[in-house]
């Protein structure tokens, strides 16, 4: 069985994006040779991708452009694997490997019991905000930057049901940013 799990990178006050739509500038902060490692071994692990409509968007024209660039190995699984695209407006995927899920809380139990390889989602805030109140995550990955933003978009968000977790794994990296893996503890 897949699990389903969450992967963002947001700021110490909770933000995954700043005003402006795609404003990560903050991710700089805490790239380096430990996040690009843990990227890649997210990856092999991954047998498919899951993105809400504008994340999908953006990530579509990044990484089919991204091939010959620096980061070649992570552009390889992003452009090689099978992803989801979860919209109810979105009507074609150029995106190699895409398909498109209407009703993701329907489908996405489904597709859990379909593989045995993770299936991540990327960003995706209000895609993850209904997978979090439809309690559909088995583990929420963050890697948490030094920086209090003060404004943006804040990755949690009122209404996610009390759910009491357990600590997987918390690491520092070199660059200040640390990871933290939590999955629902349901004892």
């Amino acid at each position: 069985m897949r699990k389903l799990i969450m992967w963002n990178v947001i700021t110490l006050d909770g933000y995954f994006e700043g005003e402006k739509s795609w404003d990560l500038s903050f991710h700089e902060l805490i790239w380096g040779n430990d996040l690009e490692e843990l990227s890649l071994t997210q990856l092999r692990s991954a047998d498919m991708l899951v993105f809400g409509a504008t994340t999908y968007k953006g990530m579509a024209d990044y990484w089919t452009n991204a091939e010959g660039g620096d980061e070649g190995e992570v552009a390889k699984f992003m452009n090689g694997l099978p992803k989801l695209a979860c919209s109810s407006t979105l009507k074609t995927a150029e995106w190699k490997n895409t398909t498109i899920v209407k009703d993701a809380i329907a489908e996405i139990p489904k597709l859990k019991q379909q593989g045995n390889g993770d299936m991540f989602v990327f960003g995706s805030g209000n895609l993850s905000d209904s997978l979090m109140k439809a309690e559909l995550f088995d583990e929420i990955r963050l890697c948490i930057a030094p920086v209090f933003l003060g404004k943006g978009k804040l990755l949690f968000n009122q209404g996610i049901p009390y759910k009491k977790l357990k600590l997987l794994e918390s690491r520092p990296f070199a660059t200040g940013g640390i990871i933290v893996r939590y999955a629902p503890d349901d004892k």
